[in-house]
């Protein structure tokens, strides 16, 4: 054998050997997709409002919390809608030095003063910015439950501007996945100023039946013990992002619990409003529902409880929220699909008799038209799918039911390079060309137009991959992979076995 077909054999046999040894047991080492494996598909809505809402309560008590550090008599500090809020009650003689400390402080915000209050609207470009990071902090935190929840193999990613798409293959109790998806555990801490009461006139009654400006309605959450409504301030004391660590614990009746610590920051803010707020209700409110609203009865600082009757497993699931951080918005559902295992068999079953069927036909076309050089054709297509079954492998890719589809595209496709070479040859060889001249041309002269036409095809494949989702990146990864080993198995591997099979002195060859 010559030096230069030695190496190329080596290299043949090396990357079919490392490519069948990364594939096999094929059931272990290829994923499912959703299609095929079955579980659950879900489109969630941002509701980008809530991120808005926090944003401007923790700047109304910068605010406030400034005004008083800097002795400006102010009456309160309250919200208008998200994004927008009011100080009142300034005194006329503080006025310039109110309009110092603003500008100093403010980057984000557009002011305007009206007689005794001062008006903050936040800019546009910043409004943007926010919905944008309550969009990509929403995806990371519902990343980070899903992978402490264990679910392997998960597809979560961004569609548009205010939604996510998430899809868990395999999943056995869809139900309690979408539930801890859904927990927005938006854990807040706020003072209460009135109930609980059964209905809103009894509970707005001490205000003269209008809620205050600086307050909100707030219902209690039954299945904790504390029915009815209460009356509490608008801006939270602290809120979740406030939390240093969450870890089980128990209450005062040994109930399971969740016991918590607090920022240096959240601390701080959490000290001096107990301290001030002695014999007060401080009411701990998740997803705007009061789990429990004790009595302040001494100054805290840095660490607490969240109680509220709960069963074990309830605790193990918002710990693992809190962990994974609460959502900086709310969700909802825009589209659900459950796919039951027995329709992802069902795929799997038909999607490979397509397949077999398809190399059957492709098998048998090669053979009767081309004859023995058919059998080259054949071989090349055999190693085209073993490198992409250990490419998807190596990768960790999953295989839908488009990528099924994708797979058979590549067997018409990788066959498609050999017809036009053997084409090529049998042109030369009908110009007077002998044996060895005619495989040399038939190759050479074809390596151009096979590389462009899979080039292209490749390129079409790569927008299909960064711009679609789920079943479509499965069928653009099958189809980029089986394209890339055609150009491989079709120019280096069938001219390979030409050199091998046919002697430099051939006159006749089967074509």
């Amino acid at each position: 054998m010559k030096k230069g077909l030695r190496w190329k054999t080596l290299l043949t046999v090396a990357i079919l050997g490392l490519c069948v040894f990364l594939a096999l047991p094929i059931r272990e080492k290829i994923k499912l997709g959703l299609d095929l494996k079955g579980g659950i598909h879900l489109v969630l809505q941002v509701m980008t409002e809530d991120a808005l809402n926090g944003e401007t309560d923790q700047e109304i008590l910068r605010f406030t919390d400034l005004f008083k550090k800097n002795s400006i008599t102010y009456a309160t500090g309250a919200k208008e809608k998200p994004g927008k809020f009011a100080i009142t009650g300034l005194d006329a003689d503080q006025q310039a030095k109110t309009k110092d400390l603003i500008d100093q402080y403010t980057r984000d915000w557009d002011t305007s003063f009206m007689a005794d209050r001062v008006n903050f609207t936040l800019k546009p470009t910043a409004v943007l910015f926010l919905e944008d990071q309550a969009v990509v902090q929403t995806l990371e935190t519902i990343r980070n439950r899903i992978d402490q929840f264990g679910v392997s193999e998960p597809l979560i990613q961004r569609q548009g501007t205010k939604q996510i798409v998430v899809e868990l293959p395999g999943v056995d109790d869809p139900e309690h996945i979408k539930d801890l998806i859904k927990v927005t555990a938006v854990l807040n801490w706020k003072l209460v100023k009135g109930g609980p009461a059964e209905d809103e006139a009894t509970l707005l009654q001490p205000f003269g039946g209008t809620v205050p400006e600086d307050a909100e309605i707030v219902r209690g959450d039954p299945k904790r013990g504390h029915p009815g409504l209460y009356l509490v301030e608008k801006v939270a004391t602290i809120g979740g992002k406030d939390l240093r660590t969450v870890r089980r614990g128990t209450d005062e009746w040994n109930n399971p619990a969740v016991s918590f610590t607090l920022s240096p920051e959240g601390g701080r803010r959490f000290e001096q409003v107990t301290g001030a707020n002695i014999g007060r209700a401080l009411a701990i409110i998740l997803d705007n529902k009061i789990q429990s609203a004790p009595n302040i009865n001494t100054r805290i600082s840095d660490s607490g409880i969240i109680q509220g009757q709960f069963t074990n497993q309830e605790v193990e699931d918002l710990i693992i929220v809190l962990k994974a951080g609460a959502l900086p918005a709310g969700i909802k559902y825009l589209e659900q699909r459950v796919i039951g295992p027995a329709l992802g068999s069902d795929s799997i079953r038909t999607g490979l008799m397509a397949g077999l069927v398809a190399i059957l036909l492709v098998m048998s076309f090669m053979i009767i038209y081309y004859r023995i050089a058919g059998i080259n054709a054949i071989i090349a297509l055999i190693f085209n799918v073993v490198i992409l079954f250990g490419v998807l492998a190596y990768f960790k890719a999953n295989m839908t039911l488009p990528g099924i589809a994708g797979l058979i595209l590549a067997i018409g496709m990788s066959v498609d390079a050999n017809v036009l070479i053997f084409e090529r040859i049998k042109e030369e060889r009908a110009l007077g060309k002998n044996v060895p001249s005619a495989i040399s041309l038939g190759f050479s002269r074809d390596f151009t137009a096979i590389f462009d036409s899979n080039l292209t095809t490749i390129i079409s494949a790569v927008f299909l991959f960064q711009f679609g989702t789920g079943p479509i990146k499965g069928y653009a990864v099958t189809l980029i992979i089986s394209l890339l080993a055609n150009m491989f198995t079709a120019v280096f591997v069938s001219r390979l076995m030409f050199d091998l099979t046919i002697p430099k002195t051939a006159t006749k060859l089967s074509i």
